[in-house]
């Protein structure tokens, strides 16, 4: 089975291209979507531990943690220490179950891909991209996002040209989904043919 690693930063449609893929039947993991499921669970005691008065009925307050951690280095590693692990067994049963089921191919979607040395444990990179206004746009129309909050997110992220140089398969969103469908398919071929090269 070939894994690709899908990411892409804030606002390009990485999310939308994720359910592509799925429409298309790969299996894909949704880091984000993990995240969701511990915070409400499993990893709530650790945070609220760590980081006193961020939990709400047991369940991890997310507008209060990103308060908490934003634009604080040593606060983001303390909270990665606690939930990495907890992601890493949810991500190995995920691909467990992927080879299991005969899937050629299986994407892992995880938004800091490179920052965070996952690409040496997938076998192809995709990257998702648009324009910067249109980027800009897309997420100063989401809830709850401001400049200033946007600033600090794509302050963590690799920015754009570079997660695309070190792509093996670039994604553009700007023109609508048709193209987004095309170009999966055309991914999908050329992965089925590749070689395995993760460590």
């Amino acid at each position: 089975m070939i894994i690709l690693g899908l990411t892409g930063s804030i606002g390009m449609g990485k999310s939308t291209t994720a359910k592509l893929f799925t429409e298309a039947g790969v299996p894909v993991y949704d880091a984000d979507a993990t995240v969701h499921l511990i915070y409400e669970g499993e990893a709530a005691p650790a945070i609220e531990a760590a980081f006193p008065g961020t939990t709400v009925d047991g369940k991890v307050d997310r507008t209060k943690l990103s308060a908490r951690v934003l634009h604080d280095a040593a606060a983001i590693k303390r909270l990665e220490q606690v939930v990495h692990p907890m992601l890493g067994a949810y991500h190995q049963k995920f691909l467990r179950d992927a080879e299991q089921s005969g899937a050629p191919v299986a994407v892992v979607d995880v938004p800091l891909l490179f920052e965070t040395g996952g690409e040496k444990r997938v076998d192809a990179v995709v990257v998702v991209t648009t324009s910067p206004d249109i980027q800009r746009q897309r997420i100063l129309a989401r809830d709850n996002m401001t400049a200033e909050k946007l600033d600090a997110i794509l302050a963590r992220q690799l920015p754009d040209a570079e997660k695309r140089k070190r792509a093996d398969f670039v994604v553009d969103t700007s023109d609508g989904l048709e193209p987004v469908r095309a170009r999966i398919r055309d991914i999908l071929d050329e992965a089925a043919k590749m070689p395995r090269r993760r460590a």
